[in-house]
């Protein structure tokens, strides 16, 4: 497993039970964690004094409980990165941490590179990716089908000093976008992809990670440049196992380009319960 450890402003202290008790910077929130199905004893006093929970209802989704009145929003820093947190209605917060080791990894490929380097980030969210490659040096096409993510996204890179920066904002459905970069010839360096596990399309079509996938690389395949750097996908998806996305990688980019798949866990380390929690998974295709 690939740990993002490197955090100030993040920080897990415990899990159990189906939750985790984090801090997003001075705000303890508790949140559900599907993955956490261990059942150890709740020890930390801020269990039952977190600053917030979601609490799921058994009629899907859930709602937030606060002991106290938090801001609207507040900003937590990752090295020179600032990112804007808020509690969405889907316990979300606007940002997955366990994504800083894959935005080191992007961030030193590009310095590394010693040219300009063009990056496609796909679904995009708010942004991490996006802020990590642009504040390495890189041109970057950030693309995602939600208006309000786009300008959380947009937000964020103008929190980090980023919005000077050669990026491209597109609110778009992220295939559509792709064939038309296709028609127009325009050629990327890297590409990020962080798919949705289910969806649906503006007229109802059924989208769903483990079935769209394959065509979705190859699709992308076709705006690789002619010496590309890397190329990353990112799954929450329970069932599409790391090695399926590596081989996935290496039967439509290996061939053409060569270089090499890595593929693995990404997680979080946990408190000092000498663990780390399980974030998802990772494929990476890159030039050597």
């Amino acid at each position: 497993m690939r740990i993002a450890k490197n955090w100030k402003d993040y920080r897990i202290l415990d899990t159990s039970a189906g939750e985790k008790l984090e801090f997003w910077g001075d705000v303890s929130l508790v949140r559900p964690d599907p993955q956490i199905i261990w059942k150890t004893p709740k020890k930390h006093a801020l269990w039952n004094k977190a600053d917030g929970r979601y609490i799921r209802s058994d009629k899907g989704g859930g709602q937030w409980d606060f002991r106290k009145k938090l801001p609207e929003s507040w900003i937590i820093k990752y090295r020179e990165l600032s990112f804007i947190i808020r509690p969405t209605g889907f316990k979300h917060t606007g940002l997955f941490p366990e994504q800083a080791v894959n935005w080191d990894f992007m961030a030193d490929k590009i310095r590394e590179a010693g040219r300009t380097v063009d990056v496609l980030n796909l679904f995009a969210y708010t942004g991490g990716a996006t802020l990590a490659c642009a504040q390495a040096g890189a041109n970057v096409c950030h693309v995602d089908a939600s208006k309000g993510m786009v300008q959380w996204a947009r937000d964020n890179a103008a929190a980090s000093g980023l919005s000077a920066k050669p990026i491209r904002w597109i609110i778009d459905d992220c295939e559509k976008y792709i064939s038309r970069e296709i028609r127009r010839g325009r050629k990327y360096d890297a590409i990020i992809m962080d798919p949705p596990s289910y969806g649906r399309g503006p007229n109802g079509e059924v989208w769903k990670l483990e079935d769209c996938i394959y065509d979705l690389v190859n699709l992308c395949s076709q705006v690789l440049s002619d010496k590309p750097l890397f190329f990353l996908i990112n799954s929450y998806t329970t069932g599409l196992s790391p090695s399926v996305m590596g081989y996935i990688l290496s039967s439509v980019l290996s061939e053409k380009f060569g270089g090499n798949v890595t593929f693995d866990e990404i997680g979080l380390p946990v408190g000092d319960a000498g663990i780390a929690l399980p974030c998802g998974s990772t494929a990476i295709w890159q030039n050597k």
